[in-house]
């Protein structure tokens, strides 16, 4: 069954139409996804976790990328995307209140994987997670990631700067993320886990 999306006009707003998500890669239509940044304060220092991307991926197979994201389908919104990302990828189940919003970002690139023309074309809406737990403790999705791993935030940071690791992460929002981290240098009082 295709996943459909909404087409969405520059504020990330749904047009009313919709697209099948390999079209919105085929032809570069505009669409929304979350982003979910997990951060944790660990050894006196702030670390992000950084998920590797499985082979069989349409795009960026064997890369580091965000802890968790995803396309929004159609009809949903960004935070119950990221819930549900969370939950599908990382096993992860918490309360809405827990995401903290970065930011919007806009992004296009062009690019080929598998021998076919990739056209992204993406509104995304960015959020940093304050999670402390394990690597091995996170439930990931096997078809969609291959394992996460700590990084400390700024050596993870100068990583995809100076491209040292393979990774399809971007410097502008690995920084905005960066940014509300260090406003927060420690997590939210309460539980946030359902």
């Amino acid at each position: 069954m295709a996943e459909i999306l909404d087409i969405v006009d520059e504020q990330g707003h749904p047009t009313g139409q919709t697209v099948p998500r390999t079209v919105a890669h085929a032809e570069g239509i505009r669409h929304r996804t979350s982003h979910v940044w997990i951060v944790r304060r660990h050894a006196g220092r702030i670390e992000v976790l950084l998920q590797m991307r499985c082979q069989a991926k349409d795009s960026f197979p064997g890369c580091y990328d965000i802890s968790s994201a995803g396309h929004i389908p159609a009809g949903c919104d960004y935070v119950e995307s990221a819930l549900r990302e969370l939950r599908e990828e990382l096993g992860v189940n918490v309360r809405a209140d827990a995401l903290q919003e970065c930011g919007i970002r806009h992004f296009t690139f062009t690019d080929v994987f598998h021998g076919k023309l990739f056209k992204d074309n993406q509104v995304s809406k960015v959020f940093c997670l304050w999670l402390d737990r394990d690597a091995e403790s996170f439930t990931v999705q096997k078809e969609e990631i291959d394992y996460v791993r700590w990084f400390g935030l700024e050596e993870a940071i100068e990583a995809v700067k100076n491209n040292t690791i393979p990774n399809c992460i971007y410097l502008e929002e690995l920084e905005m993320v960066a940014a509300a981290v260090f406003q927060r240098v420690s997590p939210p009082c309460g539980d946030t886990l359902l």
